[in-house]
């Protein structure tokens, strides 16, 4: 009988583990994305999520991601193909906008439309964008003067249209009905004084990133601060008025993990959205649980992020926000997928996917004097823990001048690729990191094809990249030096990846990309 029992005992016990692993499994992880998806604004439309994001000088711009269960999510749209038609925008005459373009966005769903709303210190305009049909289109745009700094835009009970924005000084104006500008009549009017105070009396950066909701009749209004030596803080505020007195206090004060708003299911849950600066791959989000208390929303759990989450498991962002392209697009009028975005505006006459079937071909029209400068650089995210992307290149049409490769792109950049010279074409690593190009390694190129690779290492914010090139696409070699990778606020962006072909001396070279391949294995995993 003993050994029975003690059968059965062990038996319970192992299916209990067994049990207890898969439901662990089964478990969401933070971070819920490991890439760069900063500013985040999520709806639920029944069963559905949509969130916006900050891609700020990338175009198309507003990416807009849908998912079924908080998690996983993919991207279905973009808010607009392009911001305006200026010269930083452009790459134009030595201007650009990096670490501008369009900044924290606001989405919304009101009475079978969509709004996405942003603002662009560029251009000094707040831009409204509505559709329909989030996912396919069309976007209606409307702009209006001026920028309205980290706004939220509220479709309150009683018909009217808001905004809610500012920094340290929280602000409100009302919008015409047809949301095309600030209401006739109407003055923006300060709702909270200093919203920082919550934080304490020592902050550095004052209260920003405002979004606004309603619920149970109650106003909460959603901002970040940072108080010196400490960390980004979630601040709340609420009333039972829009227009206050707002009463504050702090929302949550973990890992920096804030800016963002309040989500709930379907099934009645609720969830704080918020993000985190992690380094070089960037911003990236996280979901903590809410519940509440006192009419008060209270975030984590005992105060902390939790690592886990009881909602479905993370799968990988491949091909949902990253993806791998073979660049098999045979319509003639065939257009990228959605995980690429061109640095800045492209020219769209000097890209084509089908004047060389099955290759991504990218001309010169004129001489630039950098990387940074250099239209038509298509770029996805890189992603955490570690992600690694390769491509071929063939560089039978390059002129003596040109550069083309594989870019690791924020302000301290490295590529890998050829340099075509007088004397010849020349593999070549290019480290930026000192904020100038410095070449650190050449080799004479016998061969017109190439096979580049680009390795990202942002483990516990390791932060470094190494290069690598091949011959014949099986038998990889080092090549240059390792990139120190940094997050700079010039930027304000996470790494990208990009594919890249600019002139130095002559026009009318071109480059052809065979494939993009995107991975999260890098070779030395030590």
């Amino acid at each position: 009988m003993k050994k029975i029992f003690y059968l059965s005992l062990a038996v319970i016990i192992t299916m209990y583990s067994v049990g207890a692993f898969t439901l662990k499994a089964q478990q969401a992880s933070n971070p819920v994305i490991y890439a760069d998806v900063p500013d985040l604004s999520i709806i639920r439309v029944g069963k559905v999520y949509y969130m916006s994001s900050t891609t700020m000088h990338m175009n198309p711009g507003v990416p807009i991601m849908k998912s079924t269960d908080l998690v996983n999510w993919k991207l279905v749209s973009y808010a607009y193909d392009k911001l305006d038609d200026i010269d930083e925008l452009n790459l134009a005459n030595g201007k650009s906008t990096y670490g501008r373009g369009s900044w924290a966005s606001s989405l919304r769903y009101h009475k079978g439309t969509y709004y996405v709303s942003t603002f662009a210190g560029t251009t000094g305009k707040t831009y409204i964008y509505s559709t329909k049909n989030i996912e396919k289109g069309p976007w209606k745009a409307a702009s209006f003067k001026p920028a309205l700094h980290d706004h939220s835009l509220f479709f309150d009970d009683d018909g009217k249209v808001y905004m809610v924005y500012g920094s340290g000084k929280i602000m409100l104006t009302e919008l015409n009905d047809d949301l095309t500008g600030i209401k006739t009549g109407s003055t923006p009017h300060e709702i909270i004084a200093n919203a920082s105070i919550a934080a304490g009396p020592n902050v550095g950066l004052p209260a920003e990133g405002s979004q606004l909701f309603k619920v149970n009749g109650k106003y909460y209004l959603f901002n970040i601060s940072w108080p010196r030596g400490g960390m980004r803080t979630v601040l709340i505020h609420r009333a039972d008025n829009i227009n206050g007195p707002y009463e504050g206090r702090i929302g949550f004060q973990d890992k920096g993990v804030a800016q963002g708003g309040l989500i709930n299911t379907a099934k009645g849950e609720w969830f704080a959205y918020l993000f985190r600066d992690f380094g070089a791959v960037g911003r990236i989000p996280y979901l903590v649980p809410v519940s509440w208390q006192n009419g008060w929303p209270i975030i984590g759990e005992n105060g902390k992020v939790p690592a886990q989450l009881n909602l479905p498991a993370n799968k990988s962002i491949i091909p949902g926000i990253v993806a791998p392209d073979e660049f098999n697009h045979k319509k003639e009028n065939a257009s990228l997928p959605l995980v690429w975005q061109w640095n800045h505006n492209p020219e769209n006459a000097l890209w084509s996917l089908t004047q060389r079937p099955g290759y991504l071909r990218l001309t010169t029209a004129r001489v630039d004097t950098s990387i940074f400068l250099a239209r038509n650089t298509l770029t996805q995210r890189t992603f955490g823990p570690t992600s690694s992307a390769n491509t071929v290149v063939d560089i039978s049409h390059l002129k003596n001048g040109d550069c083309s490769g594989l870019l690791l792109l924020q302000k301290k950049f490295g590529w890998v690729g050829v340099k075509a010279e007088d004397d010849g074409n020349y593999l070549v690593m290019i480290n930026g990191e000192s904020g100038t190009a410095v070449e650190v390694e050449r080799i004479l190129l016998k061969q017109k094809v190439v096979y580049l690779k680009a390795d990202c290492d942002f483990r516990e914010r390791t932060d470094k990249a190494t290069f690598a090139y091949s011959l014949d696409g099986k038998t990889w070699l080092n090549i240059g030096n390792t990139l120190n990778m940094a997050y700079t606020i010039p930027h304000f962006m996470g790494y990208r990846f990009g594919l890249f072909n600019y002139a130095t001396k002559n026009t009318g070279g071109y480059a052809d990309f065979n494939f993009f391949h995107i991975s999260d294995q890098i070779a030395n995993k030590n």
